[in-house]
């Protein structure tokens, strides 16, 4: 009778362990939907448990969350249901602004045993923006004797949408001596040219005044509008020219303040008065930028005046103007381009996906301990992290996937030789020099009842008085269990 209630017990232990502690597999699947922006809250994004092959059962019992590696909490799980539903609004300007590819990464954790599983969301775009313009209102000031076919730049309108809802296309208002052009820029970017199609003649018409309308590519189209009014000058008759339409130049992250950026030039083959330049930003130059690079007005040197973040900003278009001095003046622009190149600024971060739970002496080696990835805001080979363990560890991190690791055991334990391990984690991102941080994570183990009782003797000589009395006692024996607790 005690021989089989103590196989029952050693067999219920087995199964106990069995089910507590997993071995970690890579994931070779990714489950992957995709929505459109502005759902309600409540909108169900998809089965979040029959695309796992997981039970509803399942996402009680073993408690399943979700983390989303964007911060905000924009999805959560219908226990009830198994679906993940959305927590709240996503913009997709504001989460990816205008990057051709929009994927929320979500982390899903489910314990006993623990698992993690990678969930990608794809935010859709829909026309919700219309194109705008910097200024609804333009002027330029054109001289009457330009010859046909000249061109000048118009401001540029901003659509936040992307793909087939960005902005396609510019029309503008009928008039005899205008017409309106597309020139593509940098990037595929669509800049408006007004041509003169006509020669101009002050005395006639002095101003003329055009509707400037660009339109995205959704359906329905969304526009938007800009007044041109346009001024019919008699004098100065040579616009300032730049050497090229469009510098392009790159600076590190850690460029020192006052550093020279790039020289424009620009000549004007006018005389005196009217073929001096003088430089500066276009007139609608953000705040952020003048904060950042200044230029001289005389030689059109442009400078670092503030302090640079590639992490922030990676590159900055700058639109140049080069005014002369007539009556009334004239002026050019061009483009600077600014590239900033990345730096090795930003230390790796070690972040727990999990809390470590306590670990049985008698644990296999491959049991999972914990969950942790590796974070660096550098780009390239400065955002590449390692991450290590001291050498001779008991334990070992096995990889998964987008430098998430598992922390597994990987040696004998033994709790009557070590009850707990503060395991000390390295992060080294791949820069030069590189960067490192180190995180410690503090593991118990757990008593298993594999030590016998020991007497302290292995055998006692008692000598007994004859004509003892009944219940007298004879002798004490001890016994010690390196074990704890009941074992």
């Amino acid at each position: 009778m005690t021989q089989r209630n103590g196989f029952r017990g050693w067999r219920w232990l087995v199964l106990w362990w069995h089910n507590f502690f997993i071995l970690w597999s890579t994931i070779d699947g990714q489950t992957r939907y995709s929505i459109q922006e502005e759902l309600k809250q409540g909108s169900v994004v998809g089965n979040l448990a029959k695309d796992l092959g997981l039970s509803l059962s399942e996402i009680f019992d073993r408690k399943l969350s979700v983390a989303s590696e964007a911060g905000k909490q924009y999805f959560t799980v219908d226990a009830g249901k198994g679906e993940l539903v959305m927590n709240d609004r996503t913009d997709r300007e504001a989460l990816c602004g205008q990057s051709a590819s929009c994927v929320l990464p979500l982390q899903v954790v489910i314990e006993d045993p623990l698992q993690l599983f990678r969930v990608e969301v794809e935010i859709q775009d829909i026309n919700d923006n219309s194109p705008r313009f910097p200024s609804n209102d333009m002027i330029l000031d054109i001289w009457e004797s330009t010859v046909i076919g000249a061109h000048f730049p118009l401001e540029v309108a901003v659509d936040q949408d992307v793909g087939v809802n960005s902005l396609k296309s510019y029309t503008l208002s009928k008039d005899d001596c205008f017409s309106i052009r597309h020139k593509e820029v940098a990037g595929g970017r669509k800049v408006p040219e007004l041509i003169l199609s006509k020669p101009l003649d002050r005395e006639k018409k002095a101003v003329h005044k055009l509707l400037l309308t660009a339109l995205d590519g959704g359906n329905p189209v969304r526009s938007g509008t800009a007044q041109i009014t346009i001024r019919v000058l008699d004098i100065n008759d040579n616009i300032p020219a730049f050497e090229k339409s469009l510098y392009k130049v790159s600076v590190a992250e850690n460029a020192a303040e006052g550093a020279l950026i790039v020289q424009t030039k620009a000549s004007d083959s006018d005389e005196d008065q009217n073929g001096e330049i003088e430089y500066s930003f276009g007139a609608h130059t953000s705040e952020i930028v003048l904060s950042i690079f200044s230029i001289d007005p005389t030689s059109g040197t442009i400078f670092l005046k503030g302090k640079l973040d590639f992490e922030k900003d990676s590159n900055y278009e700058l639109d140049v103007s080069a005014k002369d001095k007539g009556i009334p003046r004239m002026e050019g622009h061009c483009i600077v381009h600014v590239d900033i190149l990345d730096v090795n600024d930003n230390a790796p971060e070690i972040i727990l996906t999990s809390r470590p739970k306590p670990v049985s002496e008698d644990s296999p080696n491959g049991t999972v301990v914990a969950l942790i990835s590796a974070r660096d805001l550098d780009s390239g080979d400065n955002g590449k992290v390692k991450l290590q363990l001291p050498k001779k560890s008991n334990f070992a991190l096995k990889p998964s996937f987008s430098q998430n690791y598992a922390l597994v055991t990987n040696g004998v334990l033994d709790r009557e030789n070590v009850s707990e391990y503060n395991i000390e984690i390295t992060a080294t991102d791949s820069g030069s020099p590189s960067l490192s941080s180190k995180k410690t994570i503090h593991v118990s183990i757990t008593d298993v009842n594999d030590n016998p009782p020991v007497f302290t003797q292995s055998s006692y000589n008692v000598y007994l008085k004859e004509n003892g009395l009944p219940g007298s006692i004879l002798y004490s024996v001890s016994a010690s269990d390196l074990d704890s607790g009941e074992n």
